[in-house]
């Protein structure tokens, strides 16, 4: 074998070595792509159900004081203010006109807040303090809410 040839032979041994490099650098790209793409998804479902969860939670929240004070109204039309009633059927249109199967409806948030408002207004024109807090941590805060 002459000189030539011994470097050409090993030009192709430098070069398979090389790319053998490349190839198994793409097959971990790949596999790490495919991994994390995976991961990914089943990570935002799990976000998006706890979120999903806790929106769904809070709009009962409010559909249940709602029906509540409209339940109120209906057996004493007297019993809440003429503003106190209209903010209450405000509340009402909010709580229906909110897109439960549009997550990504630009106005969902816009919505929650308008609740959140209008929520603590009827509270304090009621002279009540109830508030939203999610689930109590314990049994004796339960018990402290006040009507």
């Amino acid at each position: 074998m002459d000189v030539l040839g011994f470097a050409k032979a090993m030009d192709d041994l430098f070069d398979s070595s090389l790319n053998l490099e490349d190839a198994h650098y793409k097959e971990g790209y790949d596999e790490g792509y495919s991994h994390g793409l995976a991961a990914g998804r089943e990570e935002a479902r799990q976000v998006g159900l706890k979120v999903g969860f806790e929106v769904g939670e809070e709009l009962g929240f409010y559909r249940g004081c709602v029906d509540i004070w409209s339940s109120a109204i209906q057996l004493d039309p007297t019993c809440f203010s003429p503003r106190a009633k209209t903010i209450i059927g405000q509340m009402e249109e909010l709580i229906h006109n909110y897109p439960l199967m549009d997550p990504e409806n630009v106005q969902v948030q816009e919505i929650m807040d308008s609740l959140r408002l209008k929520f603590k207004v009827v509270c304090s024109s009621l002279h009540i303090k109830l508030e939203y807090n999610g689930y109590p941590k314990s049994s004796k805060e339960a018990n402290d809410i006040q009507f």
